[in-house]
């Protein structure tokens, strides 16, 4: 693993070091000053992982990243802030994977590099790699739903805070009122206002809808095709938290509401008969562990058009998800996949969910 450090300031190399060795971890990494107008950056050697600050001498970290983009598509891209300008984010985030915080933290590092090179050996795929490293304008990660997320760790948050945080996106706010209005949640009586919204609706739907609405909402999709997709992904959200119980069927419910997010990136294959380049599947999984979410989720969404290819035995979330999507989208079943996982006795079961989901609004 080849690291390039750029702008940060090369007196803590010795902590990284020393955090290295402690881990076991072998990495070549180099720490590049930065001055004046340009970069060198090594050219004769493959780069892994680029980390940039916000300001390196007279560029600016982004257009260095953007030069990274260009020359070593291969790298991650990882962008330095400093504390309190989390705003500066925005403006970078077609061209940074992962955002850390200054100074630099050895073991963030570590985790975040880590994740990078798991996520590779999930994805081998060199075509892969190189496609969405080129990708001019990423689909940007989903900022109202990761903040929601930390919102949500709090045990004492109230509907009030929840409300005043989703009511940032007015795209959000309309999917909900049209939601928790419809017969489904209704109740027969009109909701107009966020704070009741959120407790009609329930934490765990409302962090699915505003995934949906964030991640599946770029692309150059018809509006009728986004649509589609963004309600094809929540039935099968739902099925898929039917399919196992506890902290697994919300892992589920997460992957199922991204599966298709690949099909947003261009030059990848869509399942048509004449498509090529990679599968929307492994780009689609690939692009959400730029993001940083949890590596089950990337995994499931990465299989879960081949769940046998999973590199663990029995039926978790990827096959979960590989069900969900196929009874909700009609797509095949691998059922020597579930005969192998002993599940294969439970699809009456699951189709009969599945009949039933499909009879009441997404």
């Amino acid at each position: 693993m080849y690291i390039v450090i750029v702008g940060e300031e090369g007196g803590r190399a010795g902590e990284l070091q020393l955090a290295l060795q402690d881990f076991g971890l072998d990495w070549k990494v180099d720490w590049l000053s930065g001055s004046g107008d340009a970069v060198a950056l090594p050219a004769d050697r493959r780069i892994d992982v680029v980390v940039s600050d916000m300001q390196v001498g007279r560029m600016q970290g982004a257009a260095l990243l953007e030069q990274v983009r260009t020359l070593h598509p291969e790298a991650a891209r990882i962008l330095l802030l400093d504390r309190g300008h989390s705003s500066d984010a925005m403006q970078a985030l077609d061209i940074a994977h992962r955002f850390l915080r200054k100074p630099l933290d050895a073991s963030e590092l570590i985790e975040a590099v880590e994740s990078v090179q798991e996520l590779r050996d999930l994805l081998t795929n060199p075509t892969l790699v190189q496609t969405i490293g080129l990708v001019s304008s990423l689909p940007p990660p989903p900022k109202l739903y990761l903040e929601l997320e930390r919102l949500m760790q709090d045990p004492d948050v109230s509907a009030a805070e929840i409300a005043t945080l989703i009511s940032q996106d007015p795209a959000v706010v309309a999917k909900v009122l049209r939601l928790c209005n419809s017969a489904y949640f209704s109740a027969g009586r009109a909701i107009t206002d966020m704070r009741t919204a959120v407790t009609r609706l329930g934490t765990k739907i409302l962090q699915r809808l505003v995934l949906t609405t964030e991640a599946l909402g770029a692309g150059t999709m018809s509006p009728a095709e986004r649509e589609a997709m963004q309600e094809r992904a929540f039935r099968t959200s739902r099925l898929a938290s039917q399919l196992l119980t506890g902290p697994s069927a919300e892992l589920a419910a997460t992957a199922a509401l991204l599966a298709e997010v690949g099909k947003l990136l261009p030059g990848v294959n869509r399942g048509g008969p004449d498509d090529s380049g990679p599968h929307y599947a492994e780009a689609g999984a690939y692009l959400l562990g730029l993001w940083g979410l949890p590596m089950p989720i990337v995994e499931a969404v990465a299989y879960h058009h081949r769940p046998g290819a999973v590199r663990m035995s029995g039926f978790w979330v990827p096959g979960a998800v590989h069900v969900a999507c196929a009874l909700v989208s009609d797509l095949p079943l691998d059922e020597e996949y579930l005969r192998a996982t002993y599940q294969l006795e439970r699809l009456p079961e699951w189709r009969e969910k599945a009949e039933k989901l499909a009879a009441v609004p997404a």
